[in-house]
């Protein structure tokens, strides 16, 4: 039973002072403790910390992180990316959540590299190890080469958050995106419900040398084909592949040669951001009998989608993403907190009549 000196030190605000005194030890050992510094003998520690479970002493975090006046640098890599790409919004919410927390002296870098271009990514990573980060958030590239920096990071052992591709066995800190599976299997179903009577669908695939554009995208297409499959068999699924390093002229003339081919084609999906390639198509050549579906909330991708030529959207947050990417390293390196080694992000539907309701942010 709490005695009335433990009933007043815990509804008043706890010095080191008197823990000192209930524990009989001095003001600096209390500290050493609470610090968790060398230096104490077994007998103190003991005392100290009966006092403090006895009183249900909870430290503030926050107060001894900004006491420290510790300086924190975050160094965040990406892709580079256009304007307006869900990589943008990532980045906001990188900087932002900095900003929040400027006050504990948080500085996150970005730092880009050019996709599938082995050379960047370890030229960026080296520039990242280089600068002796307290974290990095990561959006992972080649496998080989990914695990090559985050085998160096482990032994530094530098904490780091990965982002939009989960690989479980570079044994990230966490991990912010969509469940990628899940999302192509959501996808597929959502496309069903107004292409169910047809005969033939398309795929839209972007492409680097004839491969995925991107692990996640690869995960989607496994979702979606599953679904497919295990609904829908008889639907044929038509691919269009619209390569990365190709042009506005050259998407034209490959997909006047794909439609012109394939006139039973009424719903087209793709599992990425890009779906605006197609939808502005379809608006300039007036084919009104023809949607796209696919990802992000970006600007030319929410203009197809009030103008007609997009079926929906499927949003994913990458605005919180970003932010929450920064926090959990602020709150594992800077509070000592525990985090959650995964966060998967919600799937969002958007059609026009929701579009103007959707918000990027929630923070």
């Amino acid at each position: 039973m709490l005695s009335e000196a433990d009933k007043i030190l815990m509804n008043e605000r706890i010095r080191i002072k008197d823990i000192a005194e209930k524990s009989g030890v001095s003001v600096g050992t209390v500290d050493r403790i609470l610090h968790n510094r060398p230096n104490v003998s077994k007998t103190a520690r003991e005392k100290v910390e009966a006092v403090l479970k006895s009183i249900n002493y909870q430290p503030n975090m926050y107060a001894s992180a900004l006491a420290y006046n510790k300086s924190y640098n975050f160094f965040c890599i990406i892709p580079q990316y256009e304007s307006e790409a869900y990589w943008e919004e990532i980045e906001e919410g990188m900087v932002k959540s900095s900003e929040n927390r400027r006050d504990f002296h948080i500085h996150a870098e970005i730092l880009k590299y050019k996709r599938f271009d082995a050379d960047a990514f370890r030229k960026v990573c080296d520039k990242c190890l280089d600068s002796n980060p307290n974290g990095v958030v990561l959006v992972p590239s080649d496998l080989e080469e990914t695990k090559n920096f985050t085998d160096k990071l482990h032994a530094r052992d530098i904490p780091f958050v990965l982002l939009d591709s989960y690989i479980p066995e570079l044994q990230p800190l966490s991990f912010y995106g969509q469940d990628s599976f899940c999302s192509g299997y959501f996808s597929a179903k959502i496309l069903m419900l107004i292409a169910s009577g047809d005969k033939e669908i398309c795929l839209m695939r972007q492409t680097k040398n004839g491969k995925l554009a991107s692990k996640q995208q690869e995960n989607r297409e496994v979702g979606f084909k599953h679904y497919m499959q295990d609904h829908f068999p008889s639907i044929k699924i038509k691919i269009l592949d619209l390569p990365l390093d190709k042009n506005k002229k050259d998407y034209d003339i490959i997909m006047d040669k794909f439609f012109s081919q394939n006139t039973n084609i009424h719903n087209c999906v793709t599992l990425c951001s890009k779906a605006f390639l197609v939808g502005e198509y379809l608006l300039r050549t007036n084919r009104r009998n023809v949607q796209i579906m696919g990802y992000d909330m970006i600007g030319r991708n929410a203009k197809c989608l009030r103008l007609g030529s997009m079926s929906f959207l499927i949003a994913q947050h990458a605005y919180m993403q970003g932010f929450n990417c920064i926090d959990t390293l602020f709150r594992a390196i800077v509070l000592k907190k525990k985090v959650a080694p995964i966060n998967y992000m919600p799937i969002e539907l958007l059609t026009k009549e929701n579009a103007d309701f959707y918000r990027r942010t929630q923070l």
